[in-house]
């Protein structure tokens, strides 16, 4: 689904963002991709959508190799990859509604089919009651579902989350969180990178740490640290069964 073989990425400034990184994500699962600022997390979801290229090696996304993608194919590609931001990005003077359907008008979709789409969006996110609210109408949680819904309409294979739950409170990150790992159970590969310790505890998913553009710990189940073998207490959880962490342990970074 996704795979990035002895990718290097090193801007004109000089920089190596990454370096000979190799992954490979499977359909359908859920990774979170860790790391301090600066040390390639932003750069590898970016490669993912063709923000940025490699210097060197190839990336796969959906079976298709993106690499010497021509610009003119970009767009299509972006049809399978949505990304949700730390910041919402939503259009302020239209609904939540608009905001969804907004990303099917830039692509040219059907407009018979599109009160459809949009409709089913915002019901996979639980905001079809809230469809006609501007996003200053909205709570910050609630912002951040609708732009998970914009990401979702295009039924995207693939779907990429840089910071989502940065602005948000534990409890209401918690509450964005399980919309996303719903979005992988449905058979979306979902990735998402943060530095949300609690979240990452609680959840026990698939753990890719960077440090300083390479690959630094690859773990099932894993904590936010390789150290982390008990999730930490999650307002509003009064149990959580403890899990140790999977794989061959590396230095706390």
């Amino acid at each position: 689904m996704l795979v990035v073989r002895n990718v290097t990425v090193r801007y004109p400034n000089g920089v190596e963002a990454l370096s000979r990184l190799n992954l490979h994500l499977k359909r359908g699962e859920f990774v979170f991709l860790v790391g301090s600022t600066g040390s390639g997390k932003s750069t590898l979801l970016k490669l993912f959508y063709r923000e940025v290229q490699q210097t060197e090696g190839s990336v796969i996304v959906d079976e298709q190799d993106v690499s010497g993608l021509p610009r003119r194919a970009i767009p299509l590609l972006r049809r399978k990859v949505g990304v949700v931001f730390q910041d919402f990005r939503l259009l302020p003077y239209k609904t939540a509604r608009e905001n969804v359907a907004f990303a099917l008008r830039v692509i040219g979709a059907e407009p018979r089919s599109l009160h459809m789409r949009v409709a089913r969006a915002l019901s996979r996110v639980g905001l079809d009651h809230r469809a006609d609210a501007l996003p200053e109408q909205l709570s910050g949680g609630e912002q951040q579902r609708v732009s998970i819904a914009r990401a979702l309409v295009n039924e995207p294979a693939v779907l990429l989350a840089d910071e989502p739950t940065g602005n948000l409170d534990p409890d209401v990150s918690l509450e964005v969180m399980e919309v996303i790992e719903s979005v992988a159970e449905s058979g979306t590969t979902v990735v998402v990178a943060t530095h949300d310790r609690d979240i990452v505890n609680h959840f026990r998913k698939r753990v890719v740490e960077l440090v300083a553009g390479r690959l630094a710990r690859d773990q099932v189940a894993g904590g936010y640290r390789a150290t982390d073998t008990l999730p930490l207490a999650i307002p509003g959880f009064d149990e959580l069964t403890p899990v140790r962490p999977a794989g061959v342990p590396f230095a706390d970074t």
